[in-house]
């Protein structure tokens, strides 16, 4: 499985937070998140894209081009990275961590390691927040 490179540009980097995040972001609301310029934001969203690391989100047309990540099709290799927005109740973000945990821990605690075992780090972050609107 190969990966995309993800850039090592900070603006670039905050800006693939700020979508993670929020689910979907404008040039201008990015820059007021960020404390860049508009202009800046949106350079290197459409950088982002042309990476094929974010795409635009549909919208009702006018001149504001939302941006979202760049979700995978059965056409496309596996990433075993990803991220989710989902709308959840407080009980249901719980079961759906201890879910998680149950899982990842089967895996750690087994008895035997299979010869063909490497070591993976699996980084699991629930995060409240509503998605800018």
């Amino acid at each position: 499985m190969s990966r995309r490179p993800l850039p090592d540009h900070p603006v670039r980097l905050a800006l693939l937070d700020l979508l993670a995040e929020h689910g979907t972001l404008t040039s201008t609301q990015a820059a007021a998140r960020l404390g860049e310029s508009s202009g800046s934001c949106s350079f290197h969203l459409r950088q982002l894209a042309e990476l094929g690391l974010i795409e635009e989100a549909p919208h009702q047309g006018g001149k504001a081009r939302p941006w979202q990540l760049r979700w995978e099709t059965d056409d496309e290799p596996a990433d075993d990275a990803f991220t989710a927005l989902i709308h959840v109740t407080p009980d249901e973000m719980a079961e759906i961590s201890a879910s998680i945990r149950r899982l990842l821990f089967r895996y750690r605690d087994r008895g035997t390691r299979p010869a063909d075992a490497v070591a993976v780090t699996a980084e699991v972050r629930l995060r409240t927040g509503n998605p800018v609107g």
